[in-house]
């Protein structure tokens, strides 16, 4: 079960890694939460915030969700400082 998880989430794409490695000015570049945030605008259809992001959302944002919400919280320190310092 845990496999075919981790199967279907790769196909995907993780969220936290498209947000972070998207092709936008770093001034203007979200984050902290930015998976969860490009998640969370897919399941909305959110076109304004998915475009802030300049990176094409996982196909399937329900189940890469819980995963980017925890890839986040591991990754909030380094957002911190990297949204103070930049």
């Amino acid at each position: 079960m845990v496999l075919g998880a981790l199967c279907i989430i790769a196909q995907s794409g993780c969220a936290t890694f498209k947000s972070l490695d998207a092709d936008v000015p770093l001034a203007q570049r979200i984050f902290i939460y930015s998976g969860t945030r490009l998640d969370w605008a897919a399941l909305e259809n959110n076109d304004v915030a998915i475009r802030k992001f300049n990176t094409t959302p996982p196909s399937l944002p329900l189940i890469d969700l819980p995963f980017s919400f925890a890839l986040d919280t591991l990754f909030l320190p380094l957002a911190v400082s990297a949204e103070i310092f930049h």
